[in-house]
């Protein structure tokens, strides 16, 4: 099980989203949870990136919802977490 980050720009971003899609907020939260618990679930969709955003994963919660992040290890615990960097639509993320 990993431990979720969110950075100020995806808590900002996520406000954001759900304020002008106030249906998906309770989807984007259990794609959160599944994402805790397994990352590279199917249902998920996750992949990695490539071009300027390279390096970085994506995974969709929802028809045209994304979530960018990236894997790192956590320099305390030295355990891998989830660092969500972004969150919208294909547009706006990618």
């Amino acid at each position: 099980m990993r431990q979720l980050v969110l950075t100020a720009k995806f808590e900002r971003q996520f406000r954001k989203f759900v304020l002008h899609n106030p249906k998906l907020k309770q989807k984007i939260k259990k794609v959160l949870r599944q994402m805790e618990e397994d990352v590279f679930a199917p249902q998920l969709k996750t992949h990695s990136l490539q071009g300027e955003l390279s390096g970085l994963k994506a995974c969709s919660c929802g028809y045209d919802c994304r979530i960018l992040f990236s894997i790192e290890i956590d320099s305390l615990s030295e355990k891998e977490v989830v660092i969500l960097l972004d969150i919208g639509t294909h547009e706006e993320v990618y």
